[in-house]
């Protein structure tokens, strides 16, 4: 009796201790997001480079993990490859899940901003996580930053 009482015993412990891993495990994986952008788009005079001096193109950027709630920021650099002055922007398309835009935004800090032929600027995108984003565990999107030349209606 008292040898089935120890056995009985251990059965539990283990089904408790593996309900625990269990929970531990979902709740991880529902906090969790696994960032990876999966490509830049930018127009013809336009390049985009992860150093300052321009020599190393940026295809991607890996926003590491990130959870509900959290922020990400990464620096680029954005070098005007054309004859004309350009006004920057930038957007965000091909979300995957499509229910991940909204509930993840990325913004920068040179919208609107003007740069000159043949001028590199330092640029910061934030990957900003709300607090709310619970109904998927990965993420990605293409992000586009266009310059445009602006004529003189003149």
């Amino acid at each position: 009796m008292r040898r089935q009482t120890i056995v009985i015993g251990c059965l539990v412990a283990f089904a408790v201790a593996g309900l625990f891993v269990s929970l531990f495990s979902s709740v991880a994986l529902a906090a969790f997001r696994s960032v990876r952008v999966s490509g830049f788009s930018v127009n013809a005079n336009l390049g985009l480079y992860s150093d300052s001096e321009c020599t190393q193109k940026l295809t991607s950027i890996d926003w590491g993990a990130l959870s509900p709630g959290d922020s990400a920021v990464r620096t680029v650099y954005v070098k005007n490859l054309g004859n004309s002055r350009l006004w920057l922007s930038l957007s965000t398309t091909n979300w995957t899940p499509s229910v991940a835009n909204g509930q993840v935004a990325l913004s920068w800090n040179r919208e609107g901003a003007t740069l000159a032929a043949g001028q590199v600027m330092r640029a910061t995108l934030t990957l900003t996580v709300s607090p709310d984003a619970r109904s998927f565990t990965a993420f990605n999107f293409d992000t586009v930053i266009t310059g445009e030349v602006r004529r003189s209606r003149f």
